[in-house]
């Protein structure tokens, strides 16, 4: 297995008859955070509970660190930390209870407990809550928590689910500096439906849809996909004559907004921007504004799935 932090083959599972996912192959040689991105539905909890051994697999093989979860979960699960999506967290205690516990069940010897729970603490910013009972928490520092009981036993590799699923702005940018440090000492696997999150933190990215990998990448391969393809323009003297836009070259479709705000769908070269301005000089159309939008992850998907 050489020093593969995680290795997946073929994997495949089915409820009754229909299968949720088919032929599941990646490999994680490496510490860093890599992006489980897929449409609700698409398969990713599937994969997770089955990588996490919370699920049995129909098909294929999962080893971890070398190790095959189907025939020595116990030693394999040793090298795993999952924080599902909504953590399991134990309200009534206080964190040094919870982590106390959780340090317990995940078998770190007795002696080795309060160096782990400090560590985890530490590292997720929660030494100064030692005490406070975790229903008192706010709902980022439940999170980090959360975070703290999936490395209580310093694994290899983590699996979060969602990780900031329901937090408010600034929380969210809390847990993803959070997660980056993480990233440093382990391999971090994250879960999302959400594009700008894999955007924003994840160095290389694997997307399932309709139960099927349809790529692997780095984030720079991906971006590849989101080409510019609407130019958002906003006039305060345009054409009523969607014909006018149209006799740009490149452009598709006119889609009126407003009165003054546009959506052009072009197709070829960023030479469209250009091509834009200099017509809305000439008829003097008093441009005020123009950006490009980028295609929406439903197009991404549609256009990687096309692929299968």
């Amino acid at each position: 297995m050489g020093n593969k932090i995680v290795e997946v083959k073929h994997l495949s599972h089915r409820y009754s008859v229909d299968w949720a996912i088919k032929d599941i192959n990646f490999e994680i040689d490496s510490k860093g955070v890599f992006g489980l991105l897929g449409s609700n539905g698409a398969g990713k909890s599937t994969t997770m509970n089955i990588i996490c051994n919370v699920l049995t697999q129909t098909e294929g093989e999962v080893f971890i660190n070398g190790v095959d979860l189907r025939h020595d979960p116990i030693k394999a699960k040793k090298f795993i930390g999952f924080l599902p999506q909504k953590a399991p967290l134990h309200m009534d205690m206080t964190v040094d209870e919870y982590l106390y516990h959780c340090a317990d069940i995940r078998l770190v010897p007795k002696s080795e407990i309060p160096v782990a729970v400090e560590r985890a603490k530490a590292k997720c910013g929660i030494s100064h809550f030692s005490k406070r009972v975790i229903s008192n928490l706010s709902g980022g520092y439940q999170q980090r928590v959360g975070i703290a009981q999936s490395i209580i036993h310093n694994p290899l590799f983590v699996i979060l689910d969602e990780p900031t699923n329901g937090l408010d702005p600034n929380q969210i940018l809390e847990i993803r500096h959070l997660i980056h440090e993480i990233a440093e000492e382990r391999a971090v696997l994250i879960s999302t439906h959400i594009l700008p999150e894999v955007q924003a933190v994840c160095d290389c990215i694997m997307m399932i849809e309709h139960g099927k990998m349809v790529f692997k990448g780095s984030i720079e391969e991906f971006n590849n996909y989101m080409e510019p393809s609407v130019l958002l323009v906003i006039m305060h003297n345009a054409p009523m004559d969607d014909a006018k836009f149209m006799s740009i070259e490149g452009i598709e479709r006119v889609e009126r907004l407003t009165k003054t705000r546009f959506r052009l769908h072009f197709k070829g070269d960023n030479g469209i921007v250009k091509r834009v301005v200099d017509q809305a000089v000439n008829n003097s159309w008093h441009l005020r504004e123009i950006s490009l939008e980028k295609e929406s992850l439903d197009k991404v998907f549609a256009k990687l799935s096309g692929k299968l």
